[in-house]
């Protein structure tokens, strides 16, 4: 099947599309029931189906006779450490902390929070939870301690399962005496800290609800696992939200294994036992869909990797992970490749590995710009697929299905639906509009199998944040458009539109052209408060690593630039030049943050941020240029 034919039968026939999908799986009950609602009227998938999903991670390669094969390659530049699994290996390890888990009276239906490193114990400590049907939400290690005790409040968990300490790329950072803070302050109390000592040197108080990781793996038996339904919340995963608050995001279990285990084969054009890296964390959805469960529910090797793009210990360190280990697809936030090229402009590093192994490279996370696009392509010619999705979603929206058809690149636009997913394009009343008119990105209900149930324990903002403003449709939050091939361009949340002077004009092309001077590595546009037009352009440019141009030409150049392709009404004037741009830590831009801190307005600095002393330096950038509210 092309494309078109495999995209009309899902969206024509759902109800087959996925009941064959499904049928790819190892069922303890196979459904009858493939698509129905819920007691809330939303669409369930498989709803009297029972299955397991660290079964289908494990036991089933090893009852096919797949034990010996490598599972997980931990790569780990921070510690120096590079070791890897078999299938057997992890199995063993897994069942035991499951069996651990039990004793200290977990059982199904229970949560479990997980605040680790990037290590091989992180995805250890998920697949034990999901074997005895422990819903787990893992937290990104490190998160602040009041961060911490709101999510312990809100889906409070029997134990915490944690380690001593992170590594980030100048420090450690002890988690122990950060998780016993966040105990302190919630309300809710875990009754057992599960703690894995790393020796490497970080304090580890000790507390009466103290359990050491090693002990109970080793003094346990092995566990079998638990059938669950369908319906089963696999993990509750914590997204930013505009109110501070952070929203619970809600996994099943049977929907999800279908839509992961289809996506690795359909959308990365994957085969078992391929090696796939997914370069983000297991804090953040991709790590949970992309580095845990769908590569080893697909039986591919998955590559854990504690570090960053640079400084452990330079810009080469993706390019020797993926020669060493020979990574077939990987998968990374532009983020991260922007990171390497403002450090190796010239890609000096790239030619020093064998990346003949590498066949497909995707991004996803923030919105791709040509400019990255073109630079990656320059220096490895393969195909550089940007793709689009969300915590909600847990996999791809809109791709270039690489197991499907290879379908021509379109710089901007991250390609077209994916199979299952009905997308089109709203104005303000609900009204599907033309090719190339920008509007809100929708997805019609039923949205397909592997997307989220509800918010934890509040379906009241499940439904007014998604479902209320086009009945019928899943609201994105993001705007965009089609052309008239039906490619999908998103051009960022919708809150990231400004209005110039009554005229409606979108950051993220903005971003594009500044981005496209040959002095900028990234960029960010932001739309400021102004007496005369409203709202006027500010551009915050980092520049090239051994860029030394002056920046009154920098600014006149950035700035003739963006009005011989927009025009004057852009009003694009200032342009200023930073060391770095807020970030979350899964790489996405602080866009609202630094619009808050221009105009003026209280801010609240989110949990999510990648590193807060950025938030000082913004504001002593911004008060030295006189712009904004510090005119």
């Amino acid at each position: 099947m092309n494309y078109k034919e495999i995209y009309n039968k899902s969206i024509e026939n759902p109800e087959d599309f996925w009941k064959e999908q499904a049928n790819q799986l190892e069922w303890y009950k196979n459904p009858s029931i493939i698509l129905s609602k819920d007691e809330k009227e939303y669409p369930l998938w498989f709803a009297d189906g029972e299955i397991n999903a660290c079964y289908l991670a494990l036991d089933k390669h090893i009852q096919d006779g797949f034990g010996e094969n490598i599972a997980i390659i931990y790569d780990s530049p921070v510690t120096q450490t590079v070791k890897k699994f078999t299938y057997n290996e992890v199995k063993t390890e897994v069942a035991k902390l499951a069996g651990g888990l039990l004793s200290l009276g977990l059982k199904k239906g229970n949560t479990a929070v997980i605040y680790m490193p990037m290590i091989p114990q992180a995805a250890f400590a998920m697949l034990a939870c999901a074997r005895i049907g422990v819903t787990h939400s893992v937290v990104f290690g490190g998160f602040a301690p009041h961060e911490l005790a709101i999510r312990i409040d809100d889906c409070k968990p029997k134990v915490i399962l944690t380690a001593s300490s992170g590594i980030e790329v100048d420090r450690l950072i002890a988690y122990k005496p950060l998780v016993d803070e966040a105990i302190e302050l919630a309300e809710h109390k875990p009754k057992k800290v599960v703690v894995l000592n790393r020796k490497l040197g970080a304090r580890i108080p000790f507390k009466k609800y103290d359990v050491d990781y090693d002990a109970l793996v080793y003094g346990s038996e092995e566990t079998p696992c638990v059938p669950v339904e369908a319906s089963h919340p696999l993990y509750v995963l914590y997204t930013s939200g505009t109110t501070g608050k952070p929203k619970g995001i809600v996994r099943d279990t049977g929907g999800y294994a279908t839509a992961l285990n289809y996506s690795m084969q359909y959308i990365y054009g994957v085969k078992p036992d391929e090696i796939f890296w997914a370069a983000s964390d297991v804090g953040w959805v991709v790590g949970h869909s992309f580095i845990v469960y769908g590569p080893l529910i697909n039986r591919n090797t998955t590559i854990l990797f504690e570090g960053k793009p640079i400084k452990t210990p330079d810009a080469s360190t993706f390019w020797r992970v993926i020669a060493e280990h020979k990574v077939n697809v990987m998968f990374t936030a532009p983020t991260a490749i922007r990171a390497i090229k403002k450090e190796d402009p010239n890609g000096e590093f790239i030619k020093q590995y064998d990346l003949s192994s590498l066949r497909t490279q995707f991004l996803a996370g923030e919105r791709c710009d040509i400019a990255t696009l073109e630079w990656y392509q320059q220096h490895i010619p393969i195909p550089a697929i940007d793709h689009w999705w969300q915590t909600e979603s847990g996999w791809p929206m809109i791709a270039n299905m690489m197991g499907v058809e290879f379908l021509p690149i379109k710089p901007g636009s991250a390609g077209k639906a994916v199979t299952g997913y009905n997308i089109q394009i709203f104005n303000e009343k609900g009204e599907e509009l033309g090719p190339n008119e920008e509007g809100y990105v929708v997805i019609k209900l039923p949205l397909p199998p592997g997307t989220m149930l509800d918010l934890w324990k509040d379906n009241a903002r499940f439904k007014s944040g998604y479902l209320n403003k086009f009945p019928g449709y899943y609201f994105s939050g993001d705007g965009g458009f089609k052309d008239q091939d039906d490619y999908i361009f998103i051009t960022g949340r919708v809150d990231d539109v400004i209005n110039v002077a009554g005229h409606r004009l979108s950051t993220a092309e903005m971003e594009e052209i500044v981005s496209s001077h040959h002095a900028v590595a990234e960029c960010a546009v932001i739309g400021i408060n102004d007496e005369l037009k409203g709202q006027i352009p500010l551009a915050l440019v980092v520049t090239k690593s051994g860029e030394n141009m002056e920046h009154f030409q920098l600014q006149q150049e950035v700035v003739q630039l963006v009005r011989q392709q927009i025009g004057a009404v852009a009003s694009l004037r200032d342009v200023i030049t930073v060391q770095r741009l807020p970030k979350t830590r899964s790489g996405k831009i602080l866009r609202k943050l630094m619009r808050s801190i221009v105009d003026g307005e209280n801010f609240q600095i989110p949990s999510t941020i990648d590193d807060e002393e950025i938030v000082n330096e913004l504001i002593t950038n911004f008060s030295t240029t006189k712009i904004g509210s510090f005119k």
